[in-house]
C-alpha cells in the first residue's frame, strides 16, 4: 500500500474495523504477512514510532464505531461541537487562541468557534453517512458508505480553533478517527479543544481516541503522521499540502488563497463597502479567503474609495506604500510577523503613522505579478485596489492577478448585473464566485448561502489540488456502488441518431478503408 515504508509493527490493517467476519480473517492474516516482511526493515525513528502508537490507538477505536448506527454517529458529533461552542467555553478558547498564536482578533476566533462549529454540524447533521446513502433507481444503483479508517489531518495556525473541531466532525460522521497534527505556534490551543472533544466522546461511550492531537508537533511527526495515516486532510501552507500530495497516501489538500472582488456599475455601492470591509478585517484577515484584491468598474471608482475609507480604510501611496511593501514581504516572503495584525500595529512596525480608527490599507495598483508584489496574497488587512474601464477589463485583471497567486480558489462580485456575474463564472479559473457577499465569511459557507461549511477549500487542478469542492465528510467515506439488473435493459440508439450530426463531415463514400489509411501516420 505504501511503497516508501513498511507500516509500523503497531499496525492494524484497516479490514479489522469491517464487521464481516471474512474480512477481519482477511486483514489478520495480511498483518501477520506484513509483520514478517517488517521484521527485516531498518528500525523507525522515535518521531515515526511516537507516530506509530498513535495511530494505531486511533485504529483501535476506530474499530468500536464501524458498526455504529446513524444517529449514534450524530449524537457523537452533536455532543463534541456541544463541548466547545458553549458560550463560556468558546469565549475561553477564543481569547486563549489570540494568547498564544498573536493571530488575529478574539472577535473573529470567537465567531469562529461559538458560530462557524454550530453552522457546520447544522450542514452535516441531516445526512446520510452510514450504510445506504443514495439510491438511483432509474440506474438499479445503490450507493453505501464505508468508513477510511484514520483520517490524518493537518490544522494551520490561522485557524486554529474551528478548524480541528469541523475536520474531527466529519471524520466521525464518516465511522473514522482523526489524529490532528496542529502548527507549533497553536499547538496549545490543539490540545485544550482535542480534550474537550475527547471528553464528549466518553460522555457519548464512545472512545476518547476518535480523537487525538498530537501534543508536540513538528515537520517530521506530520510527515508521519500523512504516511501512516489512511487519508490525509491537508490545510496549512503551500509545502505542507505539497507534502501531503507526495506522502504515498491518498490527500486532500487546499490552495492557496488570493481573493479577486469585483464591484460593477449595478451595485449596491454602500452593501459593498459594508462587506468588504467587514470580509478584510474578519479575525484580521487570518483567513485566505479575505479579499487581497478589489477591482472597481468604471464610475465606481471614487465614490467605492470614499466609502471605503468612511469605513477605516486607509489609501496608501508614494513613500507609505513603499514603507508597507519593505514590511510586509522580508526576501521575496511574506513576513509571518505581520500576518493577521492590526492596522495600527503593521504601521507602528512599517514605520508610518495611521489616523485614529484605522482598520485596513487600500493600495492603488496598477499591475500584477512579481514586480507587483501587493497583488499576490497579503494575510493582512491589506487590500489591492484595481481602476476596470469595463468589465472586460475587470475579467482579465482577475485572471491575471490569479495567474500570479491564488488560482483556482475563489473570486466575488457585487453586482445586480446577471450577465455580468455568469460571465465571472465561465471566464474565469476559479472554483467559487462568490456573489453580492463578504468573501472571508463566505467562501467556506455560511448560513446565507449553500456552499458546504468547512475551512478546507479544495482549488481543482487550477490551484494544484484534486477537487474544486468544499471538503466535507463525503470526501472521508469509501461508497460502495451496488448494482442491479436494469428492468428494461437499454439499447444502443441507431448510428443515424446517435452520430447523424458528425456523419456527413467524414463523407458518404468513405470506406473504413479509407478512413483507417488517412488517419494512418505518414511513414
Amino acid at each position: 500500500r505504501k511503497a516508501s515504508r513498511p507500516r509500523p509493527s503497531a499496525y492494524i490493517h484497516p479490514m479489522l474495523s469491517l464487521p464481516s467476519r471474512a474480512a477481519r480473517s482477511l486483514a489478520a492474516r495480511s498483518s501477520a504477512r506484513w509483520l514478517a516482511t517488517a521484521a527485516a526493515a531498518p528500525p523507525l525513528s522515535a518521531d515515526a514510532q511516537e507516530v506509530a502508537a498513535l495511530v494505531a490507538r486511533s485504529r483501535a477505536a476506530q474499530a468500536q464505531i464501524a458498526d455504529y448506527s446513524q444517529q449514534q454517529v450524530d449524537d457523537l458529533i452533536t455532543a463534541m461541537v456541544w463541548s466547545i461552542a458553549q458560550e463560556d467555553v468558546a469565549k475561553r478558547i477564543a481569547q486563549h487562541t489570540v494568547d498564544e498564536t498573536q493571530l488575529g482578533n478574539y472577535d473573529g476566533k470567537y465567531l469562529k468557534i461559538f458560530r462557524k462549529t454550530r453552522a457546520a454540524l447544522m450542514d452535516i447533521i441531516d445526512d446520510k453517512s452510514v450504510g445506504v446513502i443514495e439510491e438511483l433507481p432509474e440506474r438499479g444503483v445503490v450507493k453505501i458508505a464505508k468508513p477510511v479508517g484514520v483520517i490524518g489531518a493537518l490544522s494551520p495556525s490561522t485557524n486554529p480553533e474551528a478548524t480541528p473541531v469541523i475536520k474531527s466532525i466529519a471524520a466521525v460522521k464518516g465511522r473514522n478517527s482523526i489524529i490532528i497534527a496542529p502548527h507549533p505556534r497553536a499547538q496549545k490551543t490543539n490540545a485544550l479543544i482535542v480534550e474537550l472533544m475527547r471528553g464528549a466522546l466518553v460522555r457519548m461511550g464512545a472512545p476518547a481516541d476518535l480523537v487525538i492531537g498530537i501534543d508536540n508537533p513538528s515537520v517530521a511527526k506530520t510527515n508521519d503522521l500523512m504516511q501512516q495515516a489512511d487519508r490525509v486532510l491537508a490545510t496549512g501552507g503551500g509545502a505542507m499540502v505539497k507534502a501531503a500530495y507526495s506522502s504515498g497516501t491518498p490527500a486532500l489538500g487546499v490552495g492557496a488563497g488570493n481573493a479577486v472582488v469585483t464591484v460593477d456599475e449595478s451595485a449596491d455601492l454602500d452593501d459593498a463597502a459594508d462587506k468588504i470591509a467587514l470580509s478584510k478585517t474578519l479575525d484580521l484577515a487570518a483567513s485566505c479567503s479575505s479579499d487581497n484584491s478589489v477591482v472597481l468598474v468604471g464610475s465606481t471608482y471614487e465614490p467605492m474609495i470614499a466609502k471605503l475609507q468612511a469605513r477605516g480604510g486607509v489609501v496608501l501611496r508614494g513613500a507609505e506604500k513603499a514603507k508597507l511593501q519593505a514590511a510586509l514581504w522580508k526576501d521575496g516572503h511574506l513576513n509571518s510577523k505581520l500576518v493577521a495584525q492590526s492596522a495600527d500595529n503593521i504601521a507602528r512596525i512599517a514605520g508610518f503613522e495611521v489616523p485614529d480608527g484605522a482598520r485596513f490599507f487600500i493600495v492603488p495598483e496598477d499591475g500584477y505579478g512579481p514586480a507587483h508584489p501587493f497583488s499576490g496574497e497579503k494575510m493582512t488587512v491589506t487590500m489591492a485596489l484595481y481602476h476596470a474601464p469595463d468589465m472586460d477589463a475587470a475579467i482579465a485583471l482577475t485572471n491575471g492577478i490569479q495567474a500570479y497567486q491564488g488560482q483556482g480558489h475563489s473570486c466575488g462580485i457585487y453586482s445586480t448585473n446577471d450577465e455580468h456575474i455568469l460571465r465571472l463564472a465561465l471566464e474565469t479559473k476559479t472554483s467559487r464566485v462568490l456573489v453580492n457577499q463578504p468573501q472571508a465569511a463566505s467562501n467556506s459557507g455560511n448560513l446565507w448561502n449553500g456552499l458546504r461549511q468547512t475551512f478546507s477549500l479544495g482549488c481543482g487542478s487550477w490551484g494544484g489540488t484534486s477537487i474544486s469542492h468544499n471538503i466535507t465528510w463525503q470526501d472521508l467515506v469509501n461508497t460502495t456502488y451496488l448494482s442491479r439488473p436494469l428492468a428494461v435493459p437499454k439499447e444502443l440508439t441507431a448510428d443515424e441518431d446517435l452520430f447523424g450530426r458528425v456523419k456527413d463531415k467524414f463523407g458518404i463514400e468513405q470506406t473504413s478503408e479509407r478512413l483507417i489509411a488517412a488517419a494512418a501516420p505518414a511513414r
